[in-house]
């Protein structure tokens, strides 16, 4: 049985008893001493045993020490006495821990005790209140943010969501709290406005998925980064179309409020630079590499430096298999651009699997079709049953009503890609997975629509990161 001693004559250290005594711990015996007695009719005496005497008196409180005791925990309301009765104490056991609580931040340490400062508790409990603020657990587990709970806003990434398909890489979420009341999720639970979820994982990578449950519409390219960012290489691309690659970057460019990096490599031809120098802005800038630099050091060393959100290239240069894994290893959406007009474009076109990456890219889509002003289409074959897709629907329609977007699924029974080609005015969106990486040639019998984005790279298409 372990014996602890509780020294008491406040409201604080009254509080303390009580929530002891509610708490069942057979194997604690608690001795209680106050400086005046206060009743405690619910405490059980095979568990409590209460004394009435002024502890800075060493005599009364040496005979009470006697007994070995694991720990002190010290609730008083004035600090000299809280001096006095660690003196008194450190006399007679100069070893046993002593918890204190501070109201004063006294100067203890001298006496080698734990001291609970009142105010930095009572600030961190407040700080707790501010929004946007992530709330870990201080005093559960090693304290450090392994353990926090993050309220899900409306306009959400996370919202209706199911768990099942939230990439959980280092992080778990193993609990929602809805309605007062505790839920233990699995895959299919779906994730509602105002839940609040309770996350494990290491710090670091809670504080990233904090910030993707914070993300709301209207941030695009955020959370992956600020700037859109253009590549062209004049040696690669094809120069007649390099001036019109850059035009429809400027008029993707419009619909966001943040700077366009035009990043140029192997300037070979005067003429067009001098053209995309002319279209420098305070918002758009140009930076021409004129060294033999390998392409993914320059890439992925730009979207660093330029906090880059999106990428555009051209879908020649994107169907390099080299550089399909420099973008892929940039986790950012990319926009491989084909040589038809982008002004034109009134639809974005999701092919539905039964991959629940599409539920992960929902958000980034709506976010980036509302911007451009494009309307939402998922197209679905008609003869096809899937629960998984049933799903996927559900989550696209429920995130309509938070974004007031309407979506249109189109039901069709033919080769959606073979349907897409006869078709004009779309960008497809797609998951920018591994499988997007495969070469032509392993993917001749696929049905990945993933695998085969190459059967329609003559249209615009959207690339979406699946990772938080």
């Amino acid at each position: 049985m372990k014996k602890i001693l509780i020294i008491s004559d406040s409201k604080v250290g009254e509080n303390f008893i009580e929530r002891a005594i509610d708490t069942f711990a057979k194997d604690n015996i608690y001795y209680v001493i106050q400086t005046k007695a206060v009743p405690f009719e619910n405490a059980p005496p095979s568990r409590f045993k209460f004394f009435e005497f002024d502890p800075t008196s060493l005599y009364k409180i040496s005979n009470v020490l006697k007994m070995e005791f694991v720990q002190v925990f010290i609730a008083m309301s004035s600090a000299a006495d809280i001096e006095n009765t660690i003196a008194n104490i450190r006399v007679t056991k100069p070893h046993v821990r002593v918890i204190v609580i501070d109201h004063w931040e006294m100067d203890l340490e001298k006496y080698n005790v734990v001291q609970i400062n009142t105010t930095e508790i009572l600030a961190s409990h407040m700080f707790d209140y501010l929004p946007n603020v992530p709330v870990v657990a201080q005093n559960v587990g090693l304290g450090e943010g392994e353990i926090m709970d993050v309220l899900v806003p409306f306009g959400s990434s996370f919202v209706y969501r199911h768990v099942g398909v939230i990439e959980q890489k280092n992080w778990r979420i193993v609990g929602i709290y809805r309605g007062g009341k505790l839920i233990l999720p699995d895959e299919r639970k779906m994730i509602h406005p105002n839940d609040q979820l309770l996350l494990v994982g290491e710090p670091a990578v809670l504080n990233s998925v904090y910030r993707a449950i914070k993300r709301e519409i209207g941030q695009f390219p955020q959370p992956f980064g600020t700037n859109i960012y253009l590549f062209i290489d004049m040696i690669k691309d094809d120069p007649r179309e390099i001036v019109y690659l850059v035009d429809k970057a400027l008029v993707v460019h419009e619909n966001f409020n943040n700077r366009l990096i035009i990043r140029v490599c192997n300037p070979s031809d005067l003429k067009i630079l001098d053209y995309i120098k002319s279209k420098r802005s305070e918002k758009v800038a140009l930076d021409v590499d004129y060294k033999e630099s390998y392409i993914d050091d320059i890439v992925l060393t730009d979207v660093k430096q330029y906090d880059v959100g999106m990428i555009l290239v051209s879908s020649n240069m994107f169907s390099k298999d080299k550089m399909r894994e420099i973008l892929f290893e940039a986790n950012v959406p990319v926009l491989s651009l084909a040589q038809r007009s982008i002004e034109k474009i009134k639809d974005a076109v999701i092919v539905l699997n039964d991959n629940k990456d599409l539920e992960k890219i929902s958000t980034t889509v709506f976010d980036f079709s509302s911007q451009m002003g494009y309307n939402l289409e998922l197209l679905k074959k008609e003869d096809e049953e899937s629960v998984e897709q049933d799903e996927i629907i559900e989550h696209y329609r429920n995130l309509s009503v938070i974004f007031s977007k309407n979506i249109y699924v189109n039901f069709h029974n033919d080769n959606p890609i073979r349907k897409l080609s006869k078709r004009e005015k779309f960008l497809q969106c797609i998951p920018f997975t591994e499988s997007v990486l495969q070469g032509k040639g392993a993917t001749l019998l696929s049905t990945n629509i993933e695998e085969l984005y190459y059967r329609l790279n003559q249209y615009h298409q959207l690339f979406i990161p699946i990772k938080i």
